[in-house]
């Protein structure tokens, strides 16, 4: 299990989850038709520099951008390139910031320009799986909880979940044990407890469940070439319920 977080831990992790809701704020502002998803990157770099933070992407296991950038049928791992963005695309954005050596890691996927119906569709249910996911993140419930509610949500409405990638128990270091699985059976798995803190990331394909990853060993994409979303928060587990701490 991780370790159980105090409240001034949590307090120093919130100051790093609003710089990643910092860079989120920005980048969604700058995702238009015509933008590469390099410059994506140069945007987050910007936010993380202006607020003195330092990057849990750049250089992780020598990843070379402070952002994952994932548009159309990559569901995680894009890395920022040339890539020009699309009337009708969807692009997912995760990043990370670190803060007196605690960190913060969230993501969201946004529309570029129109989108079609059932794209919006997909992007929506992706996007209210994390938040059914959240509302069981309560001192006692089970880790099974978080993952069936994104399960039941996304599969609900007729979408797939990935299942080779997971959320992770998040502090010190980015990555923390345990995992925590978007797909799971209610009452199982270790307990929730308070000072607990996770980041919980569906991601969700609009057909099958199936990815591949590309040879430059991070980026992974649908396997049926299908459209996939994916929203993360990193969340403390407190006496008063679940805190997202990557907001403003």
């Amino acid at each position: 299990m991780s370790k159980v977080k105090s409240r001034k831990q949590i307090a120093k992790m919130r100051k790093a989850g609003r710089v990643v809701a910092e860079m989120h704020e920005e980048i969604r502002r700058a995702i238009r038709p015509g933008v590469t998803t390099r410059q994506l990157d140069a945007v987050g770099r910007a936010v993380i520099e202006r607020r003195g933070a330092t990057s849990n992407f750049l250089g992780y296991h020598g990843y070379p951008a402070v952002i994952c950038a994932s548009p159309n049928d990559v569901v995680v791992h894009g890395i920022p390139d040339g890539y020009v963005l699309e009337d009708g695309d969807i692009v997912a954005i995760d990043c990370g910031a670190v803060v007196d050596g605690w960190h913060g890691d969230a993501a969201f996927t946004a529309a570029v320009g129109d989108i079609c119906e059932e794209t919006a569709r997909l992007v929506d249910v992706t996007e209210r799986s994390l938040l059914n996911a959240i509302k069981t993140m309560v001192a006692g419930n089970h880790l099974g909880d978080i993952g069936h509610a994104v399960q039941s949500t996304a599969e609900g409405a007729g979408f797939s979940v990935v299942e080779g990638y997971t959320g992770h128990a998040i502090g010190r270091a980015m990555h923390e044990r345990p995992e925590v699985p978007n797909l799971g059976r209610p009452g199982k798995g270790p307990k929730l407890r308070v000072g607990d803190v996770y980041a919980v990331e569906p991601m969700v394909n609009a057909g099958l469940p199936d990815t591949y990853e590309l040879d430059d060993g991070w980026t992974v994409k649908t396997e049926d070439g299908s459209l996939a979303a994916h929203f993360e928060h990193t969340i403390a587990i407190t006496d008063d319920g679940p805190e997202v701490l990557t907001v403003p």
